[in-house]
């Protein structure tokens, strides 16, 4: 737990109790601090009471009296309306902060990274962690990944925070300096959270605010908004710029091309690692994260040789290109995180044959930009409440059967790529792949949810 010592001797309103919110309830009460806590479900208001949380509904407190609200981030607090105890707060002028603000005003000494982006920061926070460990550097890997800021170890100023920052985090930390900073990637995605693209593209960007010549900003070079952000700040000299690409060479970057990587940051090529040694990090996708996981550790200190090497050995993370089994001569992919329909076209371009199941509930816009990820994809099985949007969008495309559960969709999978087995000698591993392209709240309590099912329906499988 990360000691918040040097806060002002108020009271801090906690409003969420989940896990970012607990933590943050523990972290100031250990710190000495007067708590007020809150959430709108009965539920998690009985665990923190359970766990010693001291509870005030915030509706009726003097929030002018309060230090801080302090809010989890999957709450209101601009669009599409501010929940109604943030409104509350900003009228008696109450800040209204995330956990990680807190760390920054607590006066945190040990360097943080930060890593953002629309698909793939999880593998990246993890793939920098690894790497950091494995090269002998303490670190702490955490923020929207895992285990909460608040509830990390407190660290020395020779070590490293490693946090994934969603743009929900940034919007709430006005003051957290990363000094190496990572933007992967930007898509459409919790639009109606930030009232529009260009809203959430500045929610992204909040990651490079400060630093100074010495820091670094790692910015994906496969987009043109995220291209367009890194010659803006090269421009400003806010800070150093490495562009990081999993398909194309980018002169002075870090970047993954025909299968190797490499650092030409110097202006010379280097070659660092043949990525088919990273079994875990399979497709376009996974070769980006590996680069900005590489341009980040160069960043750090760490060397090319120390890198490669743990970049070979990332055992990768579940519920992302998750390879749960192979019966039969098929294998069985979880990529359950795959919430939207840029981060299934990154799953989908990963395989040859694939039997594809995708649905729950859709994001807006629905499965539009789906059409280059669509070549491999043998039958496409749907659930959830997407399912008949999809059906429609995907007819003539591809073979499609609506079948509702994910129980079901598993169970027609198998059997459709089992018959697969017997195509030409040398013909492509058949896959089943879940890469839903839709949020899981239909059927499931998040996509951790959605994932383990399918890892449970598929070893039944093999009974």
């Amino acid at each position: 737990m990360i000691p918040l010592h040097g806060l002002p001797d108020k009271p801090y309103a906690v409003l969420g109790l989940g896990i970012s919110g607990l933590a943050a309830c523990r972290a100031l009460i250990a710190s000495g601090k007067s708590v007020w806590a809150w959430d709108d479900s009965a539920a998690a208001r009985g665990a923190a009471d359970s766990a010693g949380i001291p509870l005030l509904d915030l509706a009726g407190a003097d929030l002018a009296s309060a230090a801080a609200l302090v809010l989890s981030p999957g709450i209101p607090h601009t669009h599409p309306h501010p929940h109604p105890v943030v409104a509350r707060a900003r009228q008696a002028g109450c800040p209204v902060i995330g956990d990680g603000e807190l760390l920054a005003r607590a006066g945190i000494r040990a360097e943080c990274v930060g890593i953002t982006g629309t698909n793939g920061k999880s593998t990246t926070t993890a793939l920098i962690g690894h790497i950091l460990q494995a090269a002998g550097r303490r670190c702490a890997v955490g923020g929207n990944l895992g285990t909460p800021i608040l509830a990390l170890d407190a660290l020395d100023p020779t070590s490293v925070y490693v946090l994934e920052m969603s743009s929900y985090q940034l919007e709430l930390t006005p003051n957290l300096v990363f000094n190496t900073a990572l933007l992967l990637n930007i898509s459409p995605d919790h639009l109606g959270r930030h009232g529009g693209m260009e809203g959430y593209i500045a929610a992204k960007t909040a990651i490079f605010r400060d630093g100074g010549p010495s820091a670094t900003a790692i910015v994906g070079a496969d987009d043109a908004a995220c291209r367009r952000i890194g010659r803006t700040i090269a421009a400003s000299g806010r800070r150093r710029v490495v562009f990081i690409s999993g398909q194309t060479a980018v002169p002075g970057g870090v970047y993954a091309l025909d299968g190797t990587l490499y650092d030409d940051r110097a202006g010379a090529r280097r070659a660092v690692l043949d990525l088919a040694a990273a079994k875990a990090l399979p497709g376009v996708h996974n070769a980006q994260n590996a680069a900005a996981a590489l341009a980040a550790a160069l960043a750090l200190g760490v060397s090319h040789s120390a890198a490669a090497e743990a970049i070979a050995s990332f055992p990768g993370l579940a519920h992302r290109q998750e390879r749960i089994a192979v019966i039969d001569g098929v294998l069985f992919v979880n990529d359950s995180k795959a919430t939207n329909v840029d981060a299934a076209v990154r799953a989908l371009a990963c395989y040859d044959a694939i039997y594809w199941i995708a649905g729950g509930r859709p994001k807006e816009g629905g499965l539009e930009g789906i059409e280059p990820g669509l070549a491999p994809v043998r039958a496409a099985l749907l659930i959830g409440e997407a399912e008949a949007d999809f059906a429609a969008t995907l007819a003539g495309k591809v073979p499609v059967q609506r079948c509702g559960t994910l129980a079901q969709a598993v169970a027609a999978a198998a059997r459709a790529a089992w018959a697969d087995r017997s195509r030409a000698e040398g013909a492509a591993q058949p896959v089943v792949l879940l890469s839903p392209a839709c949020a899981s709240f239909d059927q499931f309590r998040s996509f951790e949810h959605r994932g383990d099912v399918f890892r449970t329906l598929v070893g039944e499988l093999q009974r």
